[in-house]
């Protein structure tokens, strides 16, 4: 299926790719491959007139603010806590010309945040989404795009997990589903061929 972006009705929503996230262990694609695609997106969508939108996760010192419900894998926090730049977009992607930037405390980057408001106020109609990690924030924000009936487009070599299988369940059982899934060369040529 063909791929055609009107960047004026479109939106880069780059999900957690800050310092903390990039020190993890990721696959398939490793913390410099998916910087230098997101970046690569972020600066052609923002020449074309799109919409940035960076995403970050981040908490109080105490984390007071994170999710408590009890289950069986908590989020494990380090012994004297996050590093202070844990939060901080990396370099190359702090120096995209955000229009929105979201700090959100769980997964997805709709519940609890004002993306959905600053996303229909610019007349939003498409995101195209990448970042980290494929089956968490990448995948609930897009479950949560497709609910409040926005056209979801995933750059799959631009998202990563912390494993390939992960990654590779997430894109083929369930973004497959409710995105359509390209490439980050593809969503370039599409914004060239608007």
């Amino acid at each position: 299926m063909s791929l055609s972006l009107d960047p004026r009705t479109t939106a880069l929503v780059l999900i957690d790719v800050q310092k903390g996230i990039l020190s993890l262990p990721l696959a398939p694609y490793g913390g410099a491959e998916i910087v230098a695609n997101t970046a690569a997106l972020g600066r052609r969508l923002a020449a074309a007139g799109a919409t940035v939108v960076l995403v970050r996760v981040a908490f109080a010192s105490t984390y007071a603010d994170r999710p408590g419900q009890a289950v069986d894998a908590p989020m494990a926090v380090p012994p004297g806590g996050l590093p202070a730049d844990w939060s901080e977009f990396v370099p190359e992607i702090a120096a995209l010309p955000a229009d929105v930037v979201i700090t959100k405390r769980q997964w997805g980057a709709f519940h609890g945040t004002e993306l959905d408001l600053q996303l229909r106020r610019r007349g939003i109609a498409t995101i195209v989404l990448g970042g980290i990690a494929t089956n968490f924030g990448v995948e609930s924000t897009a479950r949560e795009a497709w609910q409040h009936h926005y056209a979801v487009i995933v750059a799959e070599d631009a998202c990563t997990s912390v494993g390939p299988d992960l990654h590779k369940f997430s894109v083929e059982t369930i973004l497959s589903r409710i995105t359509r899934m390209r490439s980050t060369a593809e969503i370039i040529s599409a914004l060239s061929a608007a």
